[in-house]
């Protein structure tokens, strides 16, 4: 799970710096960046889902 976490760490910054990049100077092509980033995002978040709910009822 902590690969996991990590992944979604790394791709949230770069979410973040292409989208901040888009909002304050008008880049579009950072705009497309943090498009794409944000579709990569959904299934690390449920492959997280999967392993967090599997984590909780191991226990």
């Amino acid at each position: 799970m902590n690969e996991i976490i990590s992944e979604i760490e790394n791709m949230t910054a770069s979410f973040l710096k292409d989208a901040r990049s888009q909002l304050d100077k008008g880049n579009k092509a950072a705009g497309l960046r943090a498009r794409r980033a944000s579709l990569n995002l959904e299934p690390l978040l449920k492959r997280f889902r999967k392993a967090s709910l599997e984590a909780s009822n191991s226990k």
